[in-house]
């Protein structure tokens, strides 16, 4: 009984250890893809600026 309840405890333990790296890798995802469309739309303010 004890063996299935710590089966069952190791299992439910990588599930959450798996599902929170996966929020981390879309956080760090999203903020790689703002701090592009940042950097993209100072270019473009720069641009316009030196039109």
């Amino acid at each position: 009984m004890s063996k299935a309840i710590s089966s069952i405890a190791i299992v439910f333990a990588v599930a959450v250890m798996a599902s929170g790296c996966a929020n981390t890798i879309r956080g760090v995802g999203a903020d790689a893809a703002n701090t592009v469309e940042a950097t993209q739309s100072a270019g473009r303010n720069v641009s316009r600026a030196a039109n």
